[in-house]
């Protein structure tokens, strides 16, 4: 069994892995030793701070080895990248791939000899919406009837949510002023569309005004923030999205928990104030990343 998205995965078992992930985080001593002896291939070809993090750490705490795999320094771009994951996968018990293109992810998920996790590419973001479903449920009680508002571009993480979110009875409204056309997936998108619990509106005030939960993300992925060659776009969606930032005035009548998947871009997407805010949940948030990549963990190896 893979975890590339969650098309495969029947609703009952995507609301086990939350639970079983905040039972890891409520009981972890009894989890200790689960993967003793199992090593899990880490391979990043996208920068990342918590995927890394709480991959490499919930396999110690699990009792296995996280091996870390820069795609820099080994030969995935320099061979046949079918030829090395044969390879590795017949010396691992799992791989994570955090990487640039679906592509690559499905050459390995159809070349390897054990489970694939997709740790990020530019459609999909499974762990993360595990995580922000464990959250949902710690701090609503129960995910069935939450209501959650996402604000920010259409991209991997907004799929993965309305995903997790339609597969487990939680409402979702996405406030998407631009799309980005490289994570469009229109059966996701029509398939959560039949399920009643997805609805897509540019009227932000409307829709996080009865908002339980209200979610931002980057308008520029990290990795070309800085880039010269993508300033004219960053400019562009600065312009287009500075009136759909999370800040005090949005919310100044909502009770709405405040989410954020990080890295974040303070003072674009939301402001310092919001985040500090005693309804923000992001470093909760952010935390649960650790319990999701163990539940994963456990269930796939």
């Amino acid at each position: 069994m893979h975890l590339l998205n969650f098309k495969e995965l029947p609703n009952q078992e995507l609301i086990q892995l939350v639970d079983t992930a905040i039972a890891i985080k409520n009981y972890p001593q009894k989890y200790v030793n689960s993967l003793d002896g199992k090593t899990s291939a880490l391979i990043f070809q996208k920068t990342s701070t918590r995927t890394r993090v709480s991959f490499e750490v919930a396999m110690t705490q699990l009792g296995g080895h996280g091996l870390f795999l820069d795609w820099r320094t080994t030969n995935f771009a320099m061979a046949d990248l079918s030829d090395e994951i044969g390879y590795l996968s017949r010396n691992v018990d799992c791989i994570m791939a955090r990487l640039l293109y679906n592509a690559d992810l499905d050459k390995i998920s159809k070349n390897s000899h054990v489970p694939v996790i997709n740790g990020c590419d530019e459609k999909y973001h499974p762990s993360q919406a595990i995580a922000d479903l464990i959250t949902i449920k710690e701090k609503k009680g129960t995910l069935s009837g939450a209501k959650l508002v996402y604000v920010g571009v259409h991209n991997n993480v907004t799929n993965s949510l309305i995903e997790a979110c339609t597969k487990t009875g939680v409402k979702i409204t996405t406030v998407c002023p631009i799309f980005n056309e490289a994570s469009r997936d229109n059966e996701l998108l029509n398939t959560a569309e039949k399920t009643g619990f997805w609805e897509s509106t540019l009227d932000l005030k409307s829709a996080v005004s009865n908002a339980d939960f209200v979610y931002t993300d980057t308008w520029v992925d990290m990795e070309f923030f800085t880039d010269l060659k993508y300033a004219k776009e960053k400019e562009n969606r600065i312009k287009l999205m500075m009136p759909y930032q999370i800040n005090t005035e949005l919310l100044r009548n909502s009770s709405a928990y405040i989410m954020h998947d990080m890295p974040i871009h303070r003072g674009y997407e939301i402001t310092t104030e919001i985040i500090e805010n005693p309804k923000s949940v992001i470093y909760e948030q952010a935390e649960n990343r650790l319990y999701s990549a163990k539940a994963i963990l456990l269930k796939l190896i």
